[in-house]
């Protein structure tokens, strides 16, 4: 019969904007709804319908009163932000990027980007730097990310993928070793798998200096001092070798390198690891027990065993666990990485990273240049060599770094040092950020210029999996916004001419045509993925290197991407941190997120239901510490290193070890944990040692 009931709205099909799960979720025209969406359910491999805080309330950032939708200019008679039209504005940032390469030459310009542009933004970020600018300088905040894993990933297996294999797979292996993650405050979908993999008779190993939500999950937790994960690995793989229980016939077929790695290892006998990480030697035993009692296995490392100077070897000594029993290669195992940011994964293969180009080629391969030269359009001798990794970048800003572009990252919040990078920030000629909000980075620049968000805009995520995803467009952006991509191509324009704007085409679909052919014979190879098999498929696994190709859901199986085909050990030993606890800083400070916010908190702090669940900093300590101190819950402290000072609340909690205090890093002011943590880098990946530094904490002093 017949109805008056309106017929409900389309559901738009996209992603999540936050973290490299990218679940998927569907979004509905709702009037009253936050930004005017609601959140529908969607059933997605990586969340089957399932969505944390910050996803189901991620339309509310759309709303006009939480976002930029004009841009800004700090005026020269008030030397404050103020609104401006675009066309004064990009003229403005046209005239002094080029007034500083003009006189100082085109690495005086730098580039700094983020994990969560999309594919699209960041290949042609990377393009607009090398061949519009003409600069070397460009990196981005994936560096602070996984890039210690990656930089593993590249020397063990010839190749960087987050999980080199579905996550769907975590759920039917034998044993996970989960070191320096908590996924289930970081990612909560991904928890699901967790579950199902104790519900299918498997085992859960947590490593972490905290008893967090997920270590609570863990049939066994294990807690080294911060800093020393390197060490456990090394103790682990002895007691395999001593046990009789390495993979001898795996690794006489596909692997090389072991009588190094073996020597090496024979040197962390069980005793001498307790007496570095503080693991009991029986925990330690019954570890290697559980992953080599099952016949597959795997390792997934994150930030916590990654963001050290040592994160490289730490990953590799993981790497080489997996090798040494066979958990490699093989169905149901291997190592992965649990990587952070939305694009983490293709933001690094396309171009932003200081020393690549699209499709992870190197940028001191003569054939690499060569070929993405020419789909450039440009000779291969103009292409400029590697410039500076993001931290190194940051600290020349002001010096031989003279004018920054920054778009998409809020490095005041989110890099180490940061009072000193603030300060690097502030005494640059020019400064212009492009963001969605008005972040304590965009508060120091000369020009904002208001971008698009994931909703208002199509474009490519690839995921920790190494699935290449479609986000849709489900409403039109308010009037006085642009994205990234039209961005690029007006200051191209003002910048060069109108021929070269042509090679920055506004529209996504056309930017990621280019980039499949610039990623075509690449590592990340993306030559047969196009927009219509993503929206057919759910998303296409790289590399997929034509249109009859069915993507590479699970790597390694028949061969690594090394010459020989074989995974290579790597000889490694262990080695402390950077900065050890003395007796004017007998405290070891650690860093991570919490389940409300995500990375520096410039757009979650703003959604008003999750500043209510996590309104501010805070010091995390065990009751013997904040007694020997005398402070009490809720009580004021600060935690001060030599680079300087938070302070906070403290969090007394016994689910942290005695020795050590934790700070998330999602803040800014005084509760900043950033100004504390150390930049020393990583010899190789460049990754900050941001999860642990020599610190006391002490009662805050009242003001005055």
């Amino acid at each position: 019969m017949p109805t008056d009931a309106a017929a409900p709205s389309p559901v738009t099909a996209t992603h999540c904007p936050y973290c490299s799960l990218q679940c998927g979720m569907g979004l509905r025209a709702a009037d009253g709804a936050p930004g005017g969406l609601d959140v529908v359910p969607r059933d997605f491999p990586v969340n089957r319908g399932a969505l944390c805080g910050k996803g189901s309330s991620a339309p509310a950032l759309l709303s006009r009163r939480l976002r930029l939708t004009e841009p800004l200019i700090r005026r020269a008679d008030t030397g404050r932000l103020a609104p401006a039209t675009w066309e004064e504005a990009l003229a403005l940032v046209a005239a002094r990027l080029g007034s500083v390469r003009e006189e100082h030459g085109a690495d005086a310009v730098g580039v700094f980007g983020g994990g969560g542009l999309t594919n699209e933004k960041a290949y042609a970020l990377g393009k607009f730097a090398r061949v519009v600018l003409g600069t070397s300088q460009i990196d981005y905040n994936g560096r602070f990310c996984m890039s210690s894993a990656a930089a593993a990933h590249q020397r063990a297996f010839g190749i960087d993928r987050g999980l080199p294999f579905p996550l769907e797979d975590v759920a039917r292996t034998g044993c996970v070793i989960l070191v320096g993650a908590n996924p289930a405050e970081t990612m909560p979908p991904a928890v699901r798998h967790l579950r199902e993999l104790r519900e299918n008779g498997g085992t859960l190993i947590v490593v972490d200096p905290r008893r967090t939500k997920t270590a609570e999950l863990a049939d066994l937790h294990l807690a080294p001092r911060p800093g020393t994960d390197l060490a456990l690995a090394l103790g682990l793989l002895h007691l395999v070798v001593a046990q009789g229980r390495v993979d001898e016939e795996f690794m006489a077929e596909r692997t090389t390198g072991w009588e190094a790695a073996r020597a090496a290892v024979m040197a962390h006998w069980p005793e001498l690891v307790e007496r570095i990480t503080g693991v009991p030697v029986p925990q330690i035993r019954a570890a290697v027990g559980l992953f080599c009692g099952t016949p597959d296995g795997m390792v997934l490392t994150a930030r916590g065993a990654e963001q050290h100077a040592t994160g490289t070897d730490t990953v590799g000594a993981w790497i080489n666990f997996c090798l040494a029993t066979g958990r490699a290669g093989r169905p149901l195992s291997g190592y992965g990485c649990l990587t952070g940011q939305g694009n983490g994964q293709g933001g690094r293969e396309h171009g932003q990273k200081a020393d690549q180009l699209p499709g992870y080629r190197k940028l001191t391969d003569p054939a690499a240049r060569a070929h993405v030269a020419g789909v450039w359009g440009v000779p291969p001798d103009s292409l400029p060599g590697p410039g500076r990794s993001a931290y190194e970048l940051l600290d020349a800003l002001g010096g031989e770094v003279r004018g920054l572009l920054v778009m998409g990252s809020n490095p005041v919040v989110s890099a180490p040092r940061a009072a000193h990078v603030e300060g690097r920030l502030r005494a640059l000629d020019f400064l212009a950020v492009a963001d969605v909000v008005l972040s304590e980075t965009a508060e120091l620049a000369d020009v904002v210029l208001p971008v698009t968000q994931w909703a208002e805009e199509s474009g490519t995520m690839t995921n920790l999996e190494g699935r290449v995803l479609l986000r849709r467009a489900a409403v039109t952006p308010p009037d006085g916004v642009r994205s990234d991509l039209q961005i690029l191509n007006s200051l191209a324009g003002r910048l060069g001419c109108e021929e070269t704007a042509k090679g920055f085409p506004a529209e996504p679909e056309e930017v990621f045509e280019e980039l499949r052919r610039a990623s075509a014979g690449g590592a990340a190879d993306y030559a047969g993925i196009s927009y219509r098999r993503i929206e057919a498929e759910d998303g296409v696994f790289w590399p997929c290197p034509d249109e009859g190709h069915p993507g590479t859901p699970r790597l390694f199986l028949d061969r690594f991407a090394t010459a020989d085909g074989r995974a290579r050990f790597v000889e490694v030993t262990h080695r402390g941190p950077a900065e050890e606890t003395d007796g004017a800083y007998p405290v070891v400070l650690t860093t991570g997120r919490v389940l409300a916010q995500y990375q520096s908190g410039a757009q979650t702090r703003r959604v008003p239901e999750l500043h209510a669940a996590a309104p501010g900093a805070f010091v995390e300590m065990h009751p013997l510490l904040a007694a020997r101190i005398g402070v009490g819950d809720g009580d004021a402290v600060t935690v001060t290193s030599r680079r300087g000072q938070a302070t906070a609340p403290a969090r007394v909690t016994s689910a942290i070890r005695s020795d050590t205090v934790f700070m998330p890093f999602h803040w800014a002011g005084e509760g900043r944990a950033n100004t504390v943590t150390n930049p020393a880098l990583d010899p190789v990946s460049k990754m900050p040692e941001f999860k642990v530094c020599a610190v006391r904490v002490e009662p805050a002093r009242p003001p005055g």
